[in-house]
């Protein structure tokens, strides 16, 4: 910080960080097994029931424990000391992708396998995202964060495909075994990167509270701060424009461009973001806080102009449009963890992604439903309208909170 501005961080300060390297490539191998895990499941239970109703309905379990499971594991994040958490997490999930190959098991044991992979997933993210500003403080956590979205971004555009050529190289159970290396890898890339550190909760040799009163505590913290409140209120506009990716297909149908044209709009979105995910790394820290607001609204204003069908070329821009703006996310999520005392990060975590998802689904059921009774390119145009005034009233008790708090 320099005359009380703070300086903005530069992407190979970032990674000189060892530690940060380290979380990173955990990261990376983390979200490549969960998306691997999704295709050759997929594949396992349409080759064993050749039922695409029954895969579909596989496919949305992988979602469920998130919601289910959210906030009620993300504590151990605060619990327990946060490298062990990510170990443990990992190494479970390696043994249960590792028991998912085994041809014998009936189906009904795999999916719950599956659930509890899933489950497992939540710690580890909540004990992650807890560490890396520990690790990464001020702008650099932001960069950090920055680089580590990136990476979650291309993978909705490029991972599933990779994760189907393994799947077919390797056959399901191969692809299976390869996802639990990856497990194992970001295992040991935390044991020899990350430094040990004691929970943060408990550096006195006191006792541990009750994990139900901790629990209760770190959702009161978010509900009672305006600053956390405000902060998650923005999140969740992200229920109205990922609309995009559920009415993509009938979307795409309407317009007459089928199948190509619904691959097409799928990443334009993504796409978006991972440039706007760039540019806003290059605005300083004041104007990203300051524009919080204004962002999610422009990331539902396009959604608008779906009502006129534009056409193929018109929509990919649109929706490209409102994925840039989206962006908007990093320097939220980032502000919000920067908010929270390290002893609540993991718990808060957790409370602010099971909102996010919930608003998520909640956006793409909605749009469907509006869909089945009138057309797809009404229903994001609804969607979108309903967006641009729920973000400008989240925009404006960011505005509020900020005036009346202290800066990030």
């Amino acid at each position: 910080m320099v005359g009380g501005v703070i300086e903005r961080a530069r992407w190979r300060d970032v990674f000189g960080h060892a530690e940060f390297r380290a979380l990173f490539l955990a990261g990376v191998l983390s979200t490549a097994g969960d998306q691997l895990a999704r295709v050759a499941l997929s594949v396992l239970v349409f080759e064993r029931t050749d039922s695409a109703g029954l895969t579909a309905l596989t496919y949305a379990l992988t979602y469920v424990p998130d919601l289910l499971f959210g906030p009620l594991l993300a504590g151990f994040a605060d619990r327990y000391p946060r490298r062990r958490v990510m170990i443990v997490t990992d190494l479970a999930r390696a043994v249960l992708v590792a028991a998912m190959a085994i041809h014998a098991l009936p189906l009904i044991v795999v999916i719950a396998l599956l659930l509890g992979l899933q489950a497992f997933g939540s710690p580890f993210y909540a004990a992650r995202a807890a560490t890396l500003p520990v690790v990464l403080t001020g702008d650099h956590y932001v960069l950090g964060k920055a680089a580590n979205d990136m990476v979650v971004q291309f993978s909705q555009v490029l991972g599933f495909g990779s994760g189907g050529v393994v799947v077919v190289a390797v056959g399901t159970s191969g692809g299976l075994l390869a996802d639990s290396a990856t497990f194992l890898l970001s295992a040991l890339l935390i044991t020899v990167g990350v430094h040990a550190r004691p929970a943060p909760a408990h550096q006195d040799d006191g006792p541990k509270p009750n994990y139900f009163k901790e629990l209760a505590a770190g959702t009161s913290l978010v509900l009672r701060t305006p600053r956390l409140r405000s902060l998650v209120a923005l999140a969740t506009i992200a229920g109205f424009y990922v609309t995009v990716e559920g009415l993509a297909v009938p979307y795409a149908n309407e317009i007459g461009d089928g199948a190509k044209g619904a691959g097409l709009l799928l990443a334009a979105s993504p796409a978006g973001a991972v440039l706007g995910m760039w540019l806003i790394t290059l605005w300083p820290p004041e104007r990203r806080m300051r524009l919080l607001g204004p962002l999610a609204v422009a990331a539902c204003v396009p959604l608008v102009f779906c009502a006129l069908r534009p056409g193929l070329i018109p929509t990919l821009a649109l929706w490209a449009l409102s994925g840039l703006a989206s962006a908007y996310h990093l320097p939220t999520s980032a502000a919000f963890v920067q908010a929270v005392p390290d002893n609540r990060r993991g718990q808060a975590f957790g409370v602010a992604s099971t909102a996010l998802k919930s608003s998520q689904g909640i956006g793409i059921l909605v749009a469907g439903a509006i869909a089945e009774q009138s057309r797809p390119s009404l229903a994001l145009a609804v969607v979108g309208a309903a967006g641009v005034v729920a973000a400008l009233a989240a925009g404006a008790a960011w505005t509020r909170a900020r005036r009346t708090g202290t800066e990030p």
